[in-house]
């Protein structure tokens, strides 16, 4: 009787002992805790109402997606030099990893392909219409390599990417 209540004290001082060392531990972290963060208090404010028109119930990608490339309009002005700055931005942030600096496909990521990306300075590129290019971006290129950048790249950026690829003109 003796040993087992001596083996359930040991047990207790054993237990207390290790909680006593994960407190010290947890309270003298480093790094600091995640429940110390202003991110895991979900519901301490109330939430923040959505703004009207914010989620779509007409148009939005579909309407793209379904659309015939050359029923494809921009709503921006293509030709204009904030447009065209803007999509030389969004160019060198998603698409010069593969098409590369050079708009030639040689990119960090596109030399390894074979065949190369296409050349955006290409006939090919530049004859297409811009609809045409919005759908290649937007939903890929079947049997190609260039991805879908519909989820990654709002409208009006691809928009902006197909003013600044249009304003390089065909490689001579």
């Amino acid at each position: 009787m003796k040993k087992v209540l001596l083996i359930l004290i040991a047990a207790g001082v054993v237990i207390y002992a290790a909680y006593e060392a994960l407190m010290f531990y947890d309270n003298e972290f480093l790094y600091g805790r995640m429940r110390e963060t202003f991110a895991v208090r979900p519901h301490e404010e109330p939430l923040l109402i959505m703004a009207t028109g914010v989620v779509p119930v007409s148009g939005g990608e579909m309407h793209y997606r379904t659309q015939k490339p050359d029923d494809l309009k921009s709503s921006l002005e293509m030709n204009n030099p904030e447009t065209i700055n803007r999509g030389q931005a969004v160019y060198f942030n998603y698409c010069a990893q593969c098409h590369g600096k050079n708009h030639n496909g040689n990119g960090t990521v596109g030399q390894s392909f074979a065949p190369l990306p296409t050349d955006l300075r290409s006939a090919k590129v530049q004859d297409s219409s811009a609809g045409v290019l919005f759908k290649n971006i937007s939903y890929g290129v079947p049997d190609g390599r260039q991805p879908p950048l519909h989820a990654t790249i709002t409208v009006d950026d691809r928009w902006r990417v197909i003013s600044y690829v249009k304003s390089l003109g065909v490689r001579k």
